[in-house]
């Protein structure tokens, strides 16, 4: 089993990768395979709504999207990071998960997922909001915590003395894990994925 952890910082080793860091441990612990992608500091573009994805990939091949998008394929678990910028994730993994769950959510349907955030001091729940509706719209079982996902600090130094914040990150971790398993044992003993309905309804309120 593996888990594809999103490093949404521009900083590769600042305090999201610090607290993404702290949740490989736990995973790598319960023998499950982790990665850590970072999205880098180059422009990520934003979604156009041009409707020319296919294949799980997008028509835009200049940055990283379909890098990441590869790398879902192969995957069993899926963790997002960002830190918080006023008040909401950084706008390059904004973009980046834009157009990775339009161009290819259906290689992250039914894996579960998590993401986690972090702040100097204020806006992580509204950045966690932001982050978790990629999953629920998706049909994708969000792995939680004993806390909101969230830690504290504006130095990787700092994030390391943020003790619950790090714990919350451990206990994700742990969950993590123990929900792969739980799915694992389960298709061992001829529990699939739920079967969609064949036809997908769509209701406009305009007409």
């Amino acid at each position: 089993m593996k888990v594809l952890l999103i490093n949404g910082s521009p900083n590769k080793n600042g305090c999201t990768y610090t607290a993404l860091s702290e949740i490989e441990k736990e995973l790598n612990k319960a023998n499950i395979e982790t990665e850590i992608f970072h999205i880098g500091t180059k422009p990520v573009r934003g979604c156009t709504a041009c409707g020319k994805c296919s294949n799980n990939r997008c028509i835009f091949d200049d940055d990283i999207v379909n890098t990441a998008l590869e790398k879902c394929e192969n995957i069993d678990g899926f963790i997002v990071g960002s830190p918080v910028y006023y008040a909401s994730a950084n706008g390059a993994v904004v973009s980046l998960l834009d157009r990775m769950f339009y161009s290819g959510g259906r290689l992250l349907k039914y894996k579960p997922a998590a993401a986690i955030v972090s702040a100097r001091r204020a806006g992580t729940t509204a950045a966690f909001d932001v982050l978790n509706k990629y999953f629920t719209i998706s049909s994708m079982p969000v792995v939680s915590s004993q806390y909101w996902n969230m830690v504290h600090g504006s130095s990787a130094e700092d994030v390391k003395k943020d003790l619950e914040g790090l714990q919350i990150m451990r206990t994700l971790g742990r969950n993590m894990a123990w929900l792969l398993k739980c799915i694992e044992a389960g298709k061992e003993k001829g529990i699939n994925i739920p079967k969609s309905e064949e036809k997908r309804e769509f209701t406009n309120f305009i007409r």
